[in-house]
């Protein structure tokens, strides 16, 4: 089974990860899979806008904490950090459809889109605090931008959770849907795009992004160097253990 699968519609290309028993949680393979959806999306000229969303209940649960004990491929095609880069070099306009539960990168992502939509039961966490490490997906310029400083210090410190009328009313998401018409309300956004000039969508998409994405694309080389040194270290090794053992509620709800 394809771990993302893609399909063009009125020239709106929707990408649905696919991993739902696992929650949508990325592993390399899914970092790298991803990376390539965008990197082929910038190229196919029938392609105007892209979508993101998640097959079954979550959009996506984060990191693969089980695949990272067990000891994944350690040199991945892309890894997470060509997997952001090719997002926020992505030339077009990208949608993220966060369809449930977002955690970690799934939380992150929404700041990555040109624009979020939330189904009304989602809710998101950015658990990094919680589990000894820190932020990723460029959110520590990404949500400060979106919605502040104070409130992003919150969302990204405080490891708690945030519903799905928080995210719009913080600037993380522009609107909320009902669950049931989700994907076909974000649908109808998506072609009134869809249906513009890709030239003029392009060039304006640049001109909005010209002034933010290098400083990104540093939060994210930052970021992962941050990553790195506290992997493994004592409070991240201790969360790790609480999740695995379920000792942790606030990890078993994931």
């Amino acid at each position: 089974m394809d771990i993302t699968t893609s399909e063009t519609i009125n020239a709106v290309r929707v990408v649905i990860l696919n991993r739902p028993k696992a929650l949508n949680a990325f592993n390399q393979d899914l970092f790298d899979a991803l990376c390539e959806e965008f990197l082929n999306a910038t190229q196919d000229k029938s392609v105007k806008v892209l979508v993101l969303t998640g097959a079954g209940r979550a959009f996506s649960a984060g990191a693969d904490l089980k695949a990272r004990a067990a000891g994944e491929q350690p040199n991945p095609k892309h890894g997470l950090g060509g997997m952001l880069e090719a997002i926020i070099k992505f030339p077009k306009p990208f949608i993220v459809a966060a369809n449930g539960l977002g955690v970690g990168i799934g939380c992150t992502l929404l700041g990555l889109g040109d624009m979020a939509f939330v189904s009304e039961s989602s809710r998101f966490r950015a658990p990094f605090s919680a589990l000894g490490i820190t932020a990723e997906g460029s959110s520590t310029y990404t949500f400060s931008r979106l919605v502040g400083h104070q409130r992003a210090s919150w969302i990204l410190l405080s490891s708690e959770w945030i519903s799905a009328d928080e995210c719009v009313s913080s600037g993380l998401a522009l609107k909320v849907y009902p669950d049931e018409t989700f994907l076909e309300e974000v649908m109808v956004q998506a072609n009134t795009l869809a249906r513009l000039p890709m030239a003029s969508l392009i060039q304006t998409k640049e001109l909005i992004m010209a002034p933010h994405r290098d400083a990104m694309l540093r939060a994210v080389r930052a970021e992962n160097s941050a990553l790195d040194v506290l992997r493994g270290a004592p409070a991240n090794q201790e969360a790790m253990n609480a999740f695995l053992e379920k000792r942790d509620p606030d990890f078993s709800n994931l």
